[in-house]
């Protein structure tokens, strides 16, 4: 018995010393460990399914075999605690993990683990059993850009219009990029260039059969791939003068941001144009005449001026043929478009005055001839492009802004500045503390306290103090700003009918607050400051220098859209029994009628017509939208302009200054399929629903943001998120085939047409909701 006791217990001492980690949690048994029936990680191997490295956007696989410690096949199960992780650096995916086989018992001892990479990079694959690693974990796989694909490929440093000297070369310089907008990798056999066209035709031909093509002689491309850089060069050389159209394709399908318009001048007008943008004298004007408003022909053409400005392009008339008097004033701005007439050649051959129309979208389109027409576009363009920094995709812009806000600031110290308030009266203690605040001291980097709490702010209290005093300014229940309708979907608007006790100074703390988010967020990490608001488009626009009209109402406004201003522009006004006049009637918040407002001059005496509707709702839109809140808007500009200069404010249009302000968000797909409504059942559509989750899936939160945008009037949601959209997110089948998707945001209802396959569908949405500007229009 002595002799018995001893060996087992050399044998427990044995299996503990073998495997000592497993010996005092494992449940096995003294059989198990003898005899090694059990299941040993440092026994179990990985099976890669894929060459390494590999493209990007397949699913991939690998199996794990499972041995026990005595080499024989171990069947694995969920309470084996396989723990499987893939990822790179903070990006971990997700994965699908099944067990053996049910119809293949030879697969008991498997694991296959499946996942999709879509951004380039090394991979760590870590492979566990419990607290210990399989044979060769963790793994390193390496996984490489796809192929280039023309909707990720961008132009570098992109601008809508290029100014080019004639018989000199331009450059450009393409980034090609994959589906997953990888930046794609070549090898010594691969020829990167290939594939790559462009499209050139004189201005008001968009296409190459038209017989205002220019010659191929007239000019030369030259295409090269920098392999340092991994950039396409793209070298332009115009012989002629001229304005020219260009598409940039790729196997076919053209470039994201590939359509721009070419002005090509001769040495003395490029001279010209790049003394104009240098010079510190903006008093430089250029003869034209006026010969059509809002498309109408002017029977005697009137010689007007037209001056052009860092800020601005103004058109005057001359009054006794010398005396310049201002008619027209268009802001320098992304908003503004010059758009090039096509004439005949017979007309051509007549005069050499070059027309073209300048329209901002808000006041009448302005059409002219003038023999410095070239010069007067191209120093627009050059202007515009200098205050936009070189490039107008909005990343550039944004990383510009910051940067000229820093600049702008450079004397100001961001040292910390303690500030104690009071929670419970946080607005009133807020612009008491800041009350003598210079500039300098906004620029500071404020140490909030509240009054009777302890804590010291590392950045927590400054954070939660900003995330409060937007809510006290921007709640429409605090009464300083209101919305045009109840919910929490609604947007913000200063209120003309504010409570007595706000003031005008009230708007002057909100422009400081919204400068100083701005001003911390250009100073990034962890300074970053987003403005909790939903504004309305109309008060974005007005923020900016743009003038607003009745178009607003549809996202701002939606009930009187609806229920007034669609019903107008769906019928004849003439056909209505009602008569209506250009005046509006104001009322109190009981419902009193305060006073009626001429919209117009006698617009008592002025009925509105089916022929001058749109001039009483564009009237209507700028009374309710704009003059109703003029005080208010420039109390509120006058505390932001403090921070912010306008003019670097101007170079956004109004859905990129809302991503500016407020930020993309945090969405969730699964929020978003559990709260969404679809109004369509074919088999058809159900293809183009599961076509357009897929699509989302890949979106970044800046294309997730521009499609809230497009179809609610908002990048952001409600605190609920998606469930709190009223009504629900609506995706609704089109009944057209290959047209972009649209929109109604009064509905949050975004209408899909059919498609015949995925990648026709997936550019026709991010084409839909992109910014889509085109600068210099070409007709």
């Amino acid at each position: 018995m002595l002799v018995v006791s001893v060996s087992v217990a050399g044998l427990v001492t044995l299996a503990a010393m073998t495997q000592p980690s497993l010996a005092p949690e494992a449940k096995h048994s003294l059989l198990q460990y003898v005899t090694g029936k059990y299941l040993l990680p440092s026994n179990c191997k990985v099976v890669f399914h894929w060459s390494d490295p590999h493209p990007v956007g397949h699913t991939v696989s690998f199996t794990v075999h499972f041995y026990q410690r005595n080499g024989q096949p171990y069947p694995i199960c969920d309470t084996d605690q396989l723990l499987v992780d893939v990822s790179e650096g903070n990006r971990k995916m997700a994965i699908i993990t099944e067990l053996g086989s049910p119809t293949d018992p030879n697969s008991a001892n498997q694991a296959r683990v499946k996942f999709t990479v879509r951004q380039a990079g090394q991979y760590c694959i870590t492979v566990m059993v419990g607290s210990q690693h399989v044979a060769g974990s963790p793994f390193t796989r390496g996984f490489t850009a796809g192929p280039a694909d023309a909707q990720r490929t961008v132009v570098l440093r992109h601008c809508s219009t290029v100014v080019c000297t004639a018989s000199v070369g331009h450059l450009l310089y393409v980034e090609p990029r994959d589906e997953y907008s990888n930046l794609c990798t070549y090898g010594p056999s691969d020829e990167p260039t290939q594939g790559y066209e462009i499209d050139i035709c004189q201005f008001g031909s968009r296409s190459q059969e038209s017989n205002l093509d220019i010659i191929e002689e007239n000019y030369s491309i030259a295409l090269d791939y920098d392999w340092q850089t991994r950039k396409i060069t793209v070298q332009l050389k115009f012989l002629y003068e001229g304005c020219y159209h260009a598409k940039m394709r790729y196997q076919g399908t053209e470039l994201n941001n590939g359509d721009f318009d070419i002005i090509v001048l001769n040495s003395a007008d490029s001279t010209l144009v790049l003394k104009n943008v240098a010079s510190k004298n903006h008093n430089v004007c250029y003869e034209a005449k006026l010969v059509g408003i809002n498309s109408e022909r002017i029977l005697k053409p009137k010689k007007v001026l037209c001056y052009v400005s860092p800020k601005q392009l103004i058109v005057k008339e001359l009054i006794l043929k010398f005396i310049p008097k201002r008619i027209y004033t268009f802001r320098l701005c992304p908003s503004t478009k010059i758009s090039f007439i096509a004439e005949s050649v017979a007309k051509q051959n007549e005069s050499l005055d070059g027309s073209f129309i300048i329209d901002d979208g808000c006041q009448p389109k302005v059409e002219l001839t003038s023999k410095e027409r070239n010069v007067i576009a191209a120093t627009f363009a050059q202007f515009l492009l200098k205050n936009m920094g070189g490039s107008e995709t909005f990343k550039d812009k944004q990383d510009f802004f910051y940067h000229e806000v820093r600049k702008y600031h450079q004397k100001h110290y961001h040292e910390k500045l303690s500030m104690k308030v009071n929670r419970e009266k946080l607005l009133e203690s807020s612009m008491k503390t800041t009350k003598n605040f210079s500039v300098s001291d906004w620029c500071r980097n404020f140490e909030i306290t509240f009054q009777g709490e302890q804590g010291i702010d590392w950045g927590g209290v400054r954070r939660e103090w900003f995330e409060l005093i937007c809510a006290e300014l921007f709640d429409a229940r605090n009464g300083l700003f209101t919305s045009f309708h109840d919910g929490q979907q609604s947007l913000v608007h200063p209120n003309p009918k504010r409570p007595s006790h706000l003031k005008l100074r009230h708007y002057e703390f909100a422009g400081r607050i919204v400068g100083k988010c701005l001003y911390e967020s250009a100073l990034g990490g962890s300074y970053r400051q987003l403005v909790r608001a939903r504004f309305t488009r109309s008060f974005l626009a007005q923020v900016i220098g743009l003038r607003v009209h009745y178009k607003y109402f549809e996202q701002d406004d939606p009930d009187l859209y609806l229920s007034k201003v669609k019903y107008l522009l769906d019928n004849d006004v003439d056909q209505i029994d009602t008569e209506l006049y250009f005046v509006e009637e104001v009322y109190d918040t009981n419902g009193q009628l305060l006073k009626t407002v001429e919209l117009i001059p006698n617009g008592s005496k002025t009925r509105v017509r089916d022929a001058n509707k749109h001039q009483y709702l564009d009237a209507l839109g700028q009374f309710r939208l704009a003059t109703s809140i003029k005080e208010e808007l420039d109390a509120f500009l006058k505390g932001l302009n403090e921070l912010i200069p306008d003019n670097l404010l101007s170079i956004f249009d109004e859905n990129e200054l809302e991503l500016l302000l407020c930020g993309t968000g945090q969405y969730s797909i699964a929020d978003f399929k559990a709260h969404h409504v679809v109004n369509g059942n074919s088999a058809e559509f159900r293809r183009i629903v599961g076509w357009f989750w897929t699509a989302i899936s890949n979106f970044t939160q800046e294309e997730m943001a521009r499609l809230l945008q497009f179809t609610t009037g908002c990048s952001q949601l409600p605190p609920g998120g998606f469930k709190e959209l009223s009504p629900r997110f609506q995706i609704t089948a089109a009944p057209t085939f290959g047209n972009l998707p649209t929109a109604h945001t009064c509905f949050n209802q975004l209408c899909l047409p059919d498609y015949d396959c995925y990648e026709k569908f997936e550019k026709s949405l991010v084409l839909a909701i992109s910014e889509g500007t085109e600068g210099f229009g070409m007709v």
